[in-house]
């Protein structure tokens, strides 16, 4: 009973009575919008200012912020009545009379504001804006290019003309039959040569591409000094990628090397380029700049060909490596003092020429070496800014490992009639020196499986251990120094000096153990290096052939072991193709694997083309269902 009466009571207080209704809801309105008490009586004073309908937005002001602002200094509400005249609009101030007219004041002042621009100023920029584009010439590309042609001849044509040619075919090449040429050229790893973007097939052009070299002397003969370079080196027959490219390049053409890493092709452009150098009308004491440009997508790479071209201690002829993370003071005074050949990475190359350290309008001979690694890297915008400050009648060799569209499309803007040369097939393969082992794991068996391959390690094992991601690379290295291994590490992350110091390791066999990221998977040639462990799968095939090709090298036998997880099978029908072209074992797992990753996407493909059907069938059937 007391409880009803207590249940009665708060409803009469608070429902009943409409006047305390109103009068507490006031009050609450009152408390938050004037400081003084004194002036209401139950309800708020209003008062009613009309402004111009055209100025209505001047005092919302965007999002609300001026009405918002001008409410907060005066303790007021103000209200906007959208409904009243079209001339005028009614705004209502609710507080204090004090509050109300500092807030008219405020009003009158905003909308009094000069810099505010009336409609009709704006009507008028907005008129005179579609005047402008309504005037609007469109723009005469095939002039631009025009003109952007006749500007670069008139810069170029006071340059001393290059001399290419420097080749003297020996006779017994000269000599070749045709059916001796083919096969020479299916000995050697079944080379295939032809000159590219050709519109129309063309015998007569076939037929200018050099015979194919078999020894030394046949590339060399005039040019005993190189012969003698090459003999102190040891090597006893050219690979099969310098029988074909040394003859093209000696005689002044243009390039494009298709082989894989690990294939002799940095030899294959050098040799012809220390012989250019020396061959140009102008005194090498004469020229501006260097005479020969290398470009690389690594570091490692870089510095990779750089020793290879100390190897070689030509007339004289100095190199200097330019590259990011290496001292730019150092490597500017090795330019400032002269070099005949820069090989660089991209990016401080064109640092280097923005800042006025470089001038590549000396450049005669040109290099672009793994292209494709260049293009995947992001490099495209700074070659192709490089390349326009080179002259146009250079001569360009372009190597890489595949064909991809994106090399072609830049072969095709800076090369003029390059002969092609493929080293095995058009298709991806690894290297058939190296077995291939592939074990189905799950994730959380790899780390124990890794380290099981490090304990049965001989003494006289190297290996390469690619991992997905830096941060496991770090992870790995601080476990293995806990237990006492000797390891190194290398990554985007580290110093370029500990990067540098990690591969001397190794190469000298301070340590067997090489743990590393896809930065290594290029570019790094160490001969002895027995095994590569794939701990993480990389993320395309292309890559898994450039891990594997890091063991295997000179004719050395290597092995690679690949752990693979359910969560690869998107690579497991590419993967299919690289193991059976080298006659490996494929586990049968991974056949499944492939099959499921096709039925899933021929799947996947249905489900996006019927949808939308599917979901109309589905909703028919919720609308049709009796409850």
């Amino acid at each position: 009973m007391d409880y009803q009466q207590n249940r009665g009571r708060q409803s009469s207080s608070k429902y009943n009575d409409r006047g305390q209704y109103h009068q507490s809801i006031t009050f609450r309105k009152r408390d938050r919008y004037s400081n003084s008490h004194e002036n209401y009586n139950g309800e708020f004073e209003k008062l009613i200012v009309d402004i111009d309908t055209n100025k209505v937005g001047k005092l919302i002001g965007r999002s609300g912020s001026n009405i918002r602002d001008l409410q907060d200094k005066t303790n007021t509400k103000i209200h906007i009545d959208r409904s009243s005249g079209d001339d005028t609009t009614a705004v209502t101030i609710i507080g204090s009379k004090e509050r109300q007219q500092e807030a008219k004041s405020l009003i009158e002042e905003l909308l009094n504001d000069s810099s505010y621009p009336p409609q009709k100023v704006e009507n008028e920029q907005k008129e005179q804006h579609n005047r402008s584009q309504n005037n609007l010439v469109p723009f005469d590309w095939s002039q631009a290019t025009k003109e952007c042609d006749e500007f670069r001849k008139e810069r170029w044509s006071k340059c001393v003309p290059v001399i290419k040619n420097f080749y003297k075919e020996h006779p017994a090449v000269a000599n070749l039959t045709k059916e001796q040429v083919v096969n020479i050229r299916k000995t050697n790893n079944n080379i295939e040569v032809k000159y590219m973007f050709n519109e129309q097939e063309n015998d007569t052009e076939e037929c200018n591409i050099p015979n194919p070299i078999e020894t030394f002397e046949q590339a060399f003969e005039i040019f005993p000094e190189i012969l003698e370079e090459i003999r102190k080196q040891g090597f006893t027959k050219p690979s099969p990628i310098q029988c074909q490219a040394w003859p093209i390049l000696l005689s002044g053409q243009d390039l494009i090397g298709i082989a894989q890493t690990g294939t002799g092709k940095t030899l294959a452009f050098l040799l012809p380029a220390l012989i250019h150098i020396e061959g140009q009308p102008i005194p090498r004491s004469e020229r501006n700049g260097p005479s020969v440009l290398i470009m690389a997508p690594t570091r490692e790479l870089a510095l990779q060909i750089e020793k290879e071209v100390n190897k070689y201690s030509y007339r004289g002829f100095k190199a200097v490596c330019v590259y990011g993370g290496g001292s730019r003071k150092e490597q500017v005074n090795v330019i400032t003092k002269g070099v005949e050949i820069v090989i660089a990475t991209p990016g401080r190359l064109n640092d280097l020429v923005e800042a006025n350290v470089l001038n590549l309008t000396s450049i005669t001979y040109l290099v672009l070496d793994e292209a494709d690694r260049m293009l995947d890297m992001g490099f495209e915008p700074q070659i192709r800014k490089t390349l326009l400050d080179i002259r146009p009648d250079r001569q360009t060799a372009m190597t890489s490992a595949t064909w991809p569209q994106g090399v072609r499309r830049l072969a095709q803007s800076y090369m003029k009639k390059p002969i092609q040369v493929f080293v095995g097939s058009l298709d991806l393969a690894a290297v058939h020196t190296v077995l291939q082992k592939i074990y189905i794991i799950d994730e959380e068996e790899k780390t124990d499986m890794m380290y099981q391959f490090f304990r049965e390690m001989a003494p006289t094992d190297k290996v390469m251990v690619f991992f997905g991601k830096k941060s496991r690379v770090d992870d790995i290295a601080s476990d293995l120094a806990l237990q006492g291994a000797n390891c190194q590490s290398i990554h985007g992350g580290r110093e370029q000096c500990d990067r540098e110091q990690a591969l001397e390791d190794l190469k000298t066999g301070k340590v067997q153990i090489l743990l590393a990221t896809d930065v290594a998977s290029r570019g790094i040639d160490i001969e002895d290096i027995t095994h590569v462990l794939n701990y993480d799968f990389p993320r395309d095939i292309e890559e898994y052939v450039h891990r594997v090709g890091r063991t295997g090298r000179a004719g050395r036998m290597g092995e690679s072991i690949t752990f693979m997880t359910r969560r690869d099978w998107s690579h497991a029908k590419e993967l299919i193709n690289i193991l059976e072209e080298a006659n490996q074992e494929v586990p049968e797992e991974v056949y499944s694997m492939a099959d499921r990753y096709e039925a899933w996407k021929e799947k996947r493909a249905n489900e996006k083309q019927f949808g939308r059907l599917d979901r109309g069938d589905y909703s028919n059937r919720r609308n049709n269902r009796k409850w």
